[in-house]
C-alpha cells in the first residue's frame, strides 16, 4: 500500500510541476526570443531530459559492477525507443481526442511537417552510427562519443538559427508565479522554471524506484523492468508536457519537445556510455534498437508527405509492445 501511494503521488507531483514548467519554460523562451519550435526541442526537451541523462551518468561511470554498467546502456536505448512510440501514439491519441472534443472537422496535426521530418532524418543518421558501433569492438571507440556530443552541439545551434514565429494560438498563460504581470520578471521566470525542474526530477526518481518495487512484487524479472518498465517511467515528463500543450491547444510545442528530446537521447546519454562502457548489445537491445528504427522511419515519411492525421500516429505505440513481448520471452527462456 506504501509503493502504491508513493507510486499516485509521484505521478500526480510529475504532472503538477510539468504544468509549471511548461508554462515557466515558455516565458523563458520568449525572454531569450526564441520560437515555438526552439523553445519545445531545446529549452524544454533539455531540462526534462536531465533527469535522464543523470541516471545514464551515475550508472556508467559510479557502476561497479558490468551488470550495473549495462544499465546505463539500457537507458541510452531504452530513451529515443519510448520517445519514437509511446510518447508519439500517447500525443496521437490526446490530438484526436481533443478534436473530437472540439467537434474539429479533421484530425490534421498543424505544424511544421517539414522540420519535424527533418528531425527525424537527423535523429535517424545519428541512431543508425550509434547501434552500429554496438555491434563491433576496437580499441578507440570510446573516443567517438566525442562525435555524438558535436552531433547534438550542431543540431542546438541549427534550432536556434532556424526562424520560427509561433502563432497566435500560441500565446503564452501568465507567469505561475508572477499571475497579473503583462512581461514577468527574469528572476520569477528562472525561479519557476528551476523549481519545477527540481520537483520533477525528485518525483521522477521516486516514480522509478515505485515502478521498481512493483515489479518486484509482482515477481517481474528485474530485466523485464529496467529494460522495459523504467525506461518508461523515466521519459514520464516529456510525455506529460506533451500532453499539457496538446491540451492547450500547442501542437507545435508537443511535438517539438518530443523531437528534442528524442536528439538528446540519441547522443549525450550515448556519448556517457561510449566513454565508460564497451557499448556491446546484446539480443534485447539490437531488438530495441531495430524497433526504434522502424519508428523513426515511420514518423519520417508520415511528416515528410506534409499532412499527417492525429490517428497515424498511433500504431508506433505497438512497437513498444512487440520489445516488450521480446524482451519477456528472452529472458523467460534464458532462465
Amino acid at each position: 500500500m506504501l509503493t502504491a501511494l508513493w507510486f499516485l503521488l509521484s505521478a500526480g507531483a510529475i504532472y503538477f510541476a510539468c504544468e509549471y514548467f511548461v508554462n515557466g519554460i515558455e516565458w523563458f523562451g520568449r525572454k531569450l526570443s526564441l520560437g515555438a519550435t526552439a523553445t519545445g526541442t531545446v529549452l524544454a526537451a533539455f531540462g526534462t531530459a536531465l533527469p535522464e541523462s543523470a541516471v545514464t551518468f551515475v550508472a556508467v561511470v559510479f557502476g561497479k559492477t558490468a551488470e550495473q554498467r549495462d544499465i546505463g546502456v539500457g537507458a541510452a536505448l531504452g530513451g529515443p525507443l519510448v520517445l519514437a512510440t509511446i510518447a508519439y501514439a500517447v500525443v496521437g491519441l490526446a490530438l484526436w481526442r481533443n478534436r473530437r472534443r472540439i467537434q474539429q472537422a479533421d484530425c490534421i496535426v498543424r505544424v511544421e511537417h517539414r522540420r519535424l521530418a527533418r528531425d527525424q532524418a537527423w535523429f535517424l543518421s545519428i541512431f543508425v552510427v550509434k547501434c552500429g558501433l554496438g555491434l563491433i569492438a576496437f580499441a578507440f571507440k570510446p573516443w567517438l562519443g566525442v562525435m555524438f556530443l558535436i552531433a547534438y552541439a550542431l543540431y542546438v545551434w541549427r534550432e536556434l538559427n532556424s526562424s520560427d514565429v509561433a502563432p497566435e494560438e500560441e500565446e503564452l498563460e501568465p507567469l505561475k508565479f508572477q499571475p497579473r504581470a503583462l512581461d514577468p520578471a527574469m528572476s520569477r521566470v528562472l525561479l519557476q522554471t528551476v523549481l519545477a525542474l527540481l520537483v520533477i526530477a525528485l518525483a521522477s526518481d521516486t516514480f522509478v524506484k515505485q515502478i521498481e518495487a512493483i515489479g518486484i512484487a509482482l515477481q517481474l524479472s528485474p530485466h523485464l523492468v529496467a529494460l522495459v518498465l523504467s525506461p518508461v517511467a523515466t521519459e514520464l515528463p516529456e510525455t506529460v508536457n506533451a500532453l499539457i500543450w496538446v491540451r492547450q491547444g500547442k501542437e507545435r510545442l508537443a511535438l517539438a519537445n518530443i523531437s528534442g528530446a528524442m536528439m538528446i537521447q540519441a547522443t549525450i546519454p550515448s556519448s556517457l556510455a561510449l566513454f565508460a562502457t564497451p557499448w556491446l548489445f546484446d539480443a534485447p537491445l539490437m531488438m530495441a534498437g531495430s524497433l526504434t528504427g522502424i519508428a523513426i522511419v515511420y514518423l519520417w515519411w508520415l511528416f515528410r508527405r506534409g499532412r499527417v492525421d492525429a490517428r497515424w500516429l498511433l500504431p508506433v505505440g505497438l512497437l513498444y509492445a512487440v520489445f516488450a513481448v521480446f524482451v519477456g520471452w528472452h529472458f523467460g527462456r534464458a532462465g
